[in-house]
């Protein structure tokens, strides 16, 4: 049996897991798309072994002239045209559903299927 834990550190978060068979605790960097792996036999030197990899990986961005990736929170901000505001409520509205997990819905479909292009259909009018 394992037992998952995460740990955080400048912004990272890296799950732990016990691993009975070696007896370490095995790290994995959680919601970036570069793999960050590390392990320690202890959480002192699990946990040291953690920010080693988050400073080494950010280090070797910096030095490959390479944007770190980053950890997201899930919360957006965004400032839009009112008519475009006015238009998603409504759209929402029709679908029953609120405003937020329409949104989500759209930005998703965009996200996936490329349709947030500049000469997309989904630029053209808000209604």
């Amino acid at each position: 049996m394992t037992t998952a834990n995460v740990m955080s550190y400048r912004g990272y978060q890296a799950s732990m897991t016990f691993d009975p068979d070696d007896r370490i605790i095995v790290g994995r960097v959680l919601d970036i798309d570069d793999i960050i792996g590390f392990h320690g036999e202890s959480v002192r030197e699990f946990e040291q072994a953690f920010h080693e990899a988050i400073d080494d990986y950010l280090d070797a961005c910096e030095k490959l002239g390479q944007v770190p990736d980053k950890p997201v929170s899930g919360r957006m901000m965004l400032r839009v045209d009112p008519a475009i505001h006015a238009a998603a409520l409504k759209a929402a509205k029709r679908e029953r559903t609120s405003l937020n997990q329409w949104a989500a819905r759209v930005l998703k479909q965009a996200a996936h299927d490329g349709s947030s292009s500049p000469t997309s259909s989904a630029h053209g009018n808000p209604e």
